[in-house]
């Protein structure tokens, strides 16, 4: 799907706050009300929108650590990667999975309260799979960025 310059306008916005009303955000990007619906409804349409969610504190939900997570796989197989990938699609402490090049294969964002969260997921996820020669653990010692923002290329 081709974005013109209003499209992008649109999804700028909307990464910043999902919640402006269509008529504010109509103003904003200068079309009218429905006309702005329509361009809305069709982004969603063909999947440039994916979802709209609530972006929570993970701390005031309990979970107050956060892990990065490499794994080297034992074997470049397409069948052990998508066996791993599904185990990993049912871990709900897996935020973010990224498979990777480079010295590691998958590379995964951990969301957990305590070390004990930590040790029992590694325990029920990464040391039941065969196919993980190893995995390194990093330890996040404070946020500097985060966004779900995607900037829009011209």
């Amino acid at each position: 799907m081709e974005l013109d310059r209003i499209d992008r306008h649109i999804l700028m916005q909307l990464q910043k706050n999902n919640r402006t009303p269509n008529i504010e955000l109509a103003d904003i990007v200068g079309l009218s009300a429905p006309a702005c619906l329509k361009r809305i409804k069709r982004l969603r349409d063909n999947n440039v929108i994916i979802g709209d969610v609530a972006i929570i504190n993970p701390e005031l939900a309990g979970n107050k650590l956060t892990l990065v997570v490499s794994v080297e796989m034992e074997r470049d197989r397409a069948d052990i990667y998508n066996i791993f990938r599904q185990s990993i699609l049912k871990a709900s402490e897996v935020t973010q999975c990224y498979q990777i090049s480079g010295s590691y294969d998958f590379m995964l964002i951990i969301v957990v309260k305590d070390i004990p969260a930590y040790e029992h997921f590694v325990e029920r996820v990464l040391h039941t799979d065969l196919n993980i020669r190893k995995f390194h653990t990093s330890v996040s010692l404070r946020t500097v960025k985060f966004s779900t923002e995607i900037e829009m290329k011209q």
